[in-house]
């Protein structure tokens, strides 16, 4: 069992920002964060199966794919990764690529990294405050400048880049051909309203992500049977002496969290690694 206020880590990235507000008051300094990534608050605890982000764009990234579990398994890793994102915020003509605009053979595919034309050949989209993606593991994709995502991910550092900019970064030509899905797909999440306080935004068998729209001044019981966690998106929230306040996240495991919504409501992402969530008044 276990309930913890999760650590923010702030990550410089060279396409990140110097103000995050309001959707965190981490302090940049001279450095542009580009990632805010969650962590138990106890680092002697095991790692958990999934990572939560948040995800600020100055730039585009690179053009990349990960691998599912046997492949992962396969070249050392634990496990591969598939991961969501929600859309916080996003600046006019903001957009991201998911997928390729047409079916490519492994050999057109490794062609086209080896020669750039693969920024060329994936599928952009414009996208929007409020959307949400799943991404499976194998999916080709990119994010866009001028966006903020919230993401849940499997944990995994394993990424494979086709395409980054002429940054000199190592591309991962061969990893990224053994795995990619080269087939086009649709990967727009249809989001679906679970009770009025709460809408799916991205569901797989390896975790769901929700919304929560909490109104002012009321009290909830979220009861996590698996790791849950709970990030601030605006409004607060208070759970004992924790709060849950924009960039803010709790972490829930086996547990029940009571918590008392304040005066200007909560909205907040909460993603768990089993569908199974009870939020109840």
């Amino acid at each position: 069992m276990a309930f913890e206020r999760a650590r923010a880590h702030a990550v410089a990235k060279p396409w990140g920002v110097s103000d995050l507000r309001p959707f965190s008051n981490e302090i940049c300094g001279e450095d542009t964060i580009g990632e805010i990534w969650y962590e138990r608050e106890d680092v002697d605890e095991v790692n958990s199966a999934l990572l939560l982000k948040l995800l600020f764009t100055s730039e585009p990234l690179s053009i990349q794919v990960h691998p599912d579990d046997v492949y992962a398994l396969s070249i050392g890793q634990r496990n591969g990764k598939t991961e969501a994102w929600y859309i916080l915020s996003a600046a006019p003509g903001a957009r991201i690529a998911l997928g390729l605009k047409e079916y490519l053979s492994p050999q057109h595919l490794r062609a086209s990294i080896d020669d750039g034309s693969i920024s060329n050949l994936v599928k952009w989209q414009a996208v929007f405050a409020g959307d949400s993606f799943l991404i499976p593991a194998g999916t080709i994709h990119a994010i866009g400048a001028g966006l903020v995502v919230a993401e849940i991910q499997q944990r995994s550092d394993a990424t494979f880049r086709l395409f980054d900019y002429g940054s000199g970064r190592d591309l991962h030509a061969a990893h990224a051909v053994a795995v990619a899905i080269t087939d086009a797909v649709v990967f727009k999440f249809e989001q679906k309203n679970l009770t009025p306080e709460r809408t799916s935004v991205a569901s797989c068998s390896y975790f769901s992500m929700e919304r929560f729209d909490l109104p002012p001044n009321s009290s909830w019981r979220l009861k996590a049977d698996g790791e849950t966690w709970m990030l601030g998106v605006s409004g607060e929230a208070l759970a004992g002496l924790v709060s849950i306040a924009p960039g803010e996240a709790a972490f829930v495991k086996s547990a029940s969290l009571d918590f008392r919504v304040g005066p200007e409501g909560l909205v907040a992402i909460v993603a768990c690694a089993v569908v199974a969530l009870c939020l109840t008044f």
